[in-house]
């Protein structure tokens, strides 16, 4: 599918409609990824998955961008298939109806963990609890 940017900053951008089932998934990613850290942090890394899902750099579907090779640790150690709570479903839900902490980030990474140079030297977006957002 061919992605279009708005013409216009200041347009909403266009919603990004999911399954249910890439609802749950991206629940249990924002999981994997931000269990313990802010809600804000929570719907931050739901954002920059819908972000990916919209930017023409990435695969146009949830379940393409997380099973992305090398893309996300806690796919590759299973941590992806233990099951969301509420307030995961619920970052997911505020992440689709627009809320991003991120301002259009793409990347996340908590820069005490990663020694990926590339990374580091993203413009930062947003720091919300131990993740950057780029």
């Amino acid at each position: 599918m061919m992605k279009t940017s708005a013409p216009d900053d200041h347009l909403e951008p266009a919603p990004v409609p999911l399954s249910p089932s890439n609802i749950d998934l991206l629940a249990r990613l924002v999981r994997a990824e931000a269990q313990g850290e802010p809600y804000a942090g929570q719907v931050a890394v739901a954002a920059v998955i819908i972000n990916r899902v919209r930017s023409p750099l990435f695969p146009d579907d949830v379940y393409s961008i997380v099973y992305q090779p090398g893309q996300f640790e806690t796919v590759s150690s299973g941590r992806i298939n233990e099951p969301a709570e509420e307030q995961h479903f619920r970052a997911v839900l505020d992440a689709l109806a627009g809320t991003d902490p991120t301002r259009g980030a793409l990347f996340f990474f908590n820069p005490s963990r990663t020694k990926n140079r590339y990374m580091h030297s993203l413009p930062v977006a947003a720091r919300i609890g131990r993740h950057t957002f780029a």
